[in-house]
């Protein structure tokens, strides 16, 4: 064998263990979002029940509030950071910022202080999941790139999983779950230090002097309609599944379920959330982003309008419980894929940073809408009627965004390294 021959295929090596690690490190990020993000959801009810700091059901719906509000400004601004200084600084500075200010949050001495330091650990983890798609998706050849995004996104079902199974556990003792988060955060970032390489795609956009798009550039008609489109079926998108997960038990409940039904309906979604990301990545490769997701959407709609009517049968009532995860969850993922498929390197990062940071209002507004009309005691069946109007909104999104770019055939069409 050649000395280049040799040369060759240690580099292949190199590349493909540098792959694997970026595949592991981003999907473990992506987890532990998912931890924190339902952590302070599962130990409210202790807190009120201990009255720590004097904490009042109110206070607690403050600080989820603006943990939500740092989560939407963290992934709003990261974007131009990443695509400028680059993805693997960015990734570890967020890891590190939310994993040391949750580690400090059961020191707080006050409401205020609480609230403050998850306002500012949101702001880390809102960065950590527009970044971590962009790296898996920049890994990925352009033809895998929904299965990219799907896949690293069961990384958060998986992280929700884990809390509420360790929340059964500790019961009272909530501390441990913030110190388990932050010490495994800071872990992972020392990990990552060592381990996680740059981008290649942004490595590549740097070397061959690719500038930044102007503003204006983005303002032409190919690239507004499809900012506006993915802004508004990320905001729909994220709506349907913070809404859905905040408040399914309930409407269940108000359906005339019993409790236990209500509550294992939440583990059902979830469970076909898992399986739509798999399937939904599956076929938006082979069928095209822009269609699947659309056709996820129209799905989405008449599975929720379905909720809306009393089902006698527990298996009718799983199905479609199940259905509906599978199809609303990888609608939402299925946007963040178009996004990283449409964009070239250059401004990818800033792009899905703005899809995430404007989808995360989304995140507030459902389960505030929801609420509204669960406490007006017309949650059932208006709620799911709202849910499928969303949807409906979600697919005429989609459905106003140009199929490919100029910049994604020709990035397509670049070997792949």
């Amino acid at each position: 064998m050649t000395s280049a021959t040799t040369s060759g295929a240690s580099a292949q090596t190199g590349r493909a263990g540098s792959s694997t690690w970026t595949v592991i490190l981003c999907w473990i990020t992506v987890l532990l979002e998912g931890y924190d993000l339902v952590v302070l959801g599962a130990i409210i009810p202790t807190l009120l029940k201990t009255h720590h700091l004097g904490m009042t059901a109110g206070d607690a719906t403050t600080i989820a509030t603006l943990s939500l509000v740092g989560v939407a400004i963290g992934a709003v601004c990261v974007g131009p950071l990443a695509d400028r200084l680059g993805r693997r600084r960015l990734l570890i500075g967020s890891v590190v910022l939310f994993s040391l200010f949750t580690i400090v949050v059961p020191l707080a001495n006050s409401v205020t202080m609480f609230a403050a330091l998850r306002l500012v650990a949101g702001l880390g983890l809102g960065a950590c999941m527009p970044v971590s798609l962009t790296m898996m998706a920049e890994n990925m050849p352009a033809d895998r790139r929904a299965r990219a995004s799907t896949l690293t996104m069961t990384g958060y079902h998986t992280g929700a999983v884990i809390t509420s199974l360790l929340a059964l556990q500790v019961t009272d003792d909530w501390e441990i779950l913030f110190y388990l988060l932050g010490v495994v955060g800071l872990v992972v970032a020392v990990v990552q230090w060592f381990k996680l390489p740059e981008s290649e795609a942004f490595v590549r956009a740097r070397r061959d002097g690719a500038r930044r798009v102007p503003f204006t550039e983005r303002l032409k008609p190919a690239c507004l309609r499809a900012g506006i489109g993915v802004w508004v079926a990320s905001f729909m998108g994220l709506l349907l599944v913070y809404g859905l997960n905040t408040w399914l038990p309930k409407l269940m409940n108000d359906a005339g379920y019993p409790v236990p039904t209500a509550v294992t309906q939440l583990l059902v979604l979830n469970v076909g959330g898992v399986v739509g990301l798999v399937l939904g990545g599956y076929v938006a490769d082979r069928k095209g982003i822009k269609g699947t997701t659309m056709g996820w959407f129209a799905v989405s709609v008449v599975m929720l309008a379905c909720l809306s009517v009393r089902m006698e049968s527990d298996l009718m009532l799983n199905a479609v419980v199940f259905l509906t995860g599978v199809f609303v969850f990888s609608a939402q993922v299925l946007v963040y894929a178009y996004v990283t498929n449409f964009y070239p390197a250059s401004v990818r990062g800033t792009a899905l940073g703005s899809a995430s940071g404007i989808g995360r209002i989304g995140s507030i507004v459902g389960p505030s809408i929801t609420g509204a009309l669960v406490s007006s005691g017309i949650g059932h069946p208006w709620g799911f009627y709202f849910f499928a109007a969303v949807a409906v909104f979600g697919f005429l999104a989609v459905l106003t965004l140009p199929r490919t770019s100029a910049a994604a055939r020709a990035e397509a069409a670049e070997p792949a390294v």
